[in-house]
């Protein structure tokens, strides 16, 4: 930069709000926000999650209404993940592979509801269907196996597929299983069912909220470090996206998101794929902590850290306030 003051005056462009709006360097639109939904059983029930305030589970009635409801907000798609009652959960997680589980059940829900208006991404990991609580299948010492998990996964997203999941997006961090996932949704008939990849999951201490909302809370026997990236790296999360781009995947996800920018930026400007974020549920939590002590307007703050995703490299956003946040841009 080589002008200097006065000549230049870096506060000139912004001292009306026509000026402001038309230097504005990144737009946010409620068609960058994907909402997550859970998801159980029975007819007629919303079940408000303590930990997560403003968010419920929905029975399969209402998860076709908030579909509607995204659908008249402009949101794209949304992301399902099931409460599975305890009975169908076992060491193994077969209710995982299940067609008639509960999220091909919700996946199939949405179908009657919108038809093809909106897109549906469905998890694709065990936690919610084992007694244990981890993503994969455990030894007898409690290590989880990577290759007869992913053997599990590939079975997971087929049902998924079969019942018109339109992503699945394989949050379990096992080796190998975007190639696995593809190479098997292309044999059986679903080449255009995308793969949006968690390639970047740390084992965080934000994710609290969502293991009450799925119900695996206090199921958890030891950590998720043995699979999930460690907080302190960096340069491995590349590799994590590097190969999860060569094997198949058409998108990736770093997890969580504001505390993790730095990765989507990096992502970005490596690989120049499309990258998404899940502002996770601890953090949304505490954006409602501080809304609700009075620490922050809850709507200027919403909006300014989706805005950070945008900055920082983001298709699209995970993110529980997006309905709220729809409304506010479609103002």
């Amino acid at each position: 930069m080589t002008a200097h003051y006065p000549a230049t005056r870096l506060r000139r462009p912004r001292a009306t709000s026509w000026s402001r709006a038309l230097h504005r360097e990144n737009i946010l639109t409620p068609a960058d926000l994907i909402w997550p939904l859970f998801v159980t059983e029975g007819a007629g029930v919303e079940e408000p999650i303590g930990t997560l305030p403003g968010v419920s589970r929905w029975s399969l009635d209402g998860i076709g209404a908030r579909a509607k409801e995204a659908v008249a907000l402009g949101i794209p798609c949304v992301a399902l993940f099931p409460n599975t009652p305890a009975d169908r959960r076992s060491d193994l997680g077969a209710e995982a592979t299940n067609p008639d589980n509960l999220m091909c059940r919700a996946v199939r829900a949405i179908r009657d509801a919108c038809g093809d208006d909106i897109g549906v991404l469905t998890d694709v990991a065990l936690d919610p269907y084992t007694t244990h609580g981890q993503d994969g299948l455990v030894d007898d010492a409690g290590y989880v196996l990577n290759d007869a998990t992913v053997d599990v996964l590939v079975g997971q997203a087929l049902v998924q597929a079969e019942a018109g999941a339109d992503i699945v997006a394989p949050s379990d961090m096992m080796d190998g299983r975007i190639g696995a996932i593809r190479q098997a949704l292309e044999q059986h008939g679903h080449a255009n069912v995308q793969i949006m990849s968690y390639a970047a999951k740390y084992a965080s201490a934000f994710y609290g909220p969502f293991r009450d909302a799925v119900g695996s809370r206090g199921l958890l026997k030891g950590d998720k470090k043995g699979y999930q990236m460690d907080p302190a790296n960096g340069e491995e999360a590349l590799r994590e996206v590097a190969l999860d781009i060569a094997e198949g995947a058409d998108s990736v996800m770093v997890k969580p998101g504001l505390p993790y920018l730095d990765i989507v930026r990096r992502v970005k400007e490596r690989f120049e794929v499309p990258v998404f974020a899940y502002q996770v549920s601890g953090e949304y939590a505490m954006i409602e902590a501080a809304a609700a002590a009075g620490a922050g307007d809850r709507e200027a703050l919403v909006l300014e850290t989706l805005m950070a995703f945008k900055r920082a490299g983001c298709s699209g956003v995970l993110t529980y306030h997006a309905p709220l946040a729809a409304r506010l841009l479609n103002v």
